[in-house]
């Protein structure tokens, strides 16, 4: 399987994080991820301790603080939304600054923000630490669709050549003399998107081809053969495994 090639959000590492084997990683995130949803959101000391416990896995992963800070900036249409909620949320109403806002939107607001921003820390950290080859490995692992699998693997690989062919594309338009400054330049534009779209569905073809000559029969072969110890199993538990206690404590308290 190919799409060997880092990405931006990966960051080289050995760390006793990076060298867990990609599912069981995979695993971890998304348990971690069910717990921190499941909790309620009137415990905020969980959240606190939820974010203590990412910070953890990050120190011993050894990725700055400031490169997670950085690529939480993803969620700010969520955090958008949210800051509308106690405006627009119907309720009880409680006035903050001299600003009547909704107390249900409040406790909305809060839920999102708290729960988002969680799950995007425990998805950068997972990036951060398993390349895009891994993921894939590990996607296929766990039985992921083979199909879903290979579409994953296609859109990693030609996401940058599409990028590449863009750029040319903007180039050739601004050694012409074009430059977009309104709405009588969209047409234009469209008509790029479209050339754009016709090109990739053309490339797309033609690497199925090549790849059916090749003996391509619908599946991909798998070079490596992701495998983990029941050590590993328990080191990637850990996450999970403290967050369910701490959502547990949420409840009950």
């Amino acid at each position: 399987m190919g799409a060997g090639h880092a990405h931006r959000l990966y960051r080289s590492g050995r760390s006793p994080v990076h060298a867990l084997p990609p599912h069981t990683k995979l695993v971890a995130v998304l348990g971690f991820v069910v717990v921190v949803v499941a909790t309620p959101r009137e415990a905020m000391w969980a959240f606190a301790l939820y974010a203590v416990l990412l910070g953890a896995v990050a120190a011993r992963a050894r990725v700055p603080g400031g490169f997670v800070l950085k690529r939480l900036l993803i969620e700010i249409p969520f955090v958008a939304f949210a800051v509308l909620m106690p405006f627009v949320v119907p309720g009880e109403q409680t006035r903050v600054l001299g600003i009547s806002l909704s107390v249900p939107g409040l406790w909305g607001a809060w839920n999102v923000l708290a729960k988002g921003t969680l799950g995007v820390a425990a998805s950068v950290l997972l990036a951060a630490t398993t390349e895009l080859r891994e993921l894939l490995l590990g996607l296929q692992r766990l039985k992921l669709p083979p199909l879903l699998v290979q579409i994953a693997s296609f859109m990693i690989r030609y996401g940058d050549v599409i990028t590449d062919e863009m750029r040319r594309m903007s180039i050739a338009r601004r050694s012409r003399g074009f430059e977009a400054r309104g709405v009588r330049h969209w047409g234009v534009l469209a008509k790029s998107a479209g050339a754009l779209f016709i090109r990739s569905y053309e490339r797309g073809e033609r690497v199925h081809l090549a790849m059916v000559s090749r003996g391509y029969t619908g599946t991909m072969p798998v070079i490596d053969e992701v495998t983990a110890s029941a050590v590993q199993w328990r080191q990637a538990a850990a996450l999970p495994l403290a967050a369910l206690l701490i959502c547990l404590l949420g409840w009950t308290l």
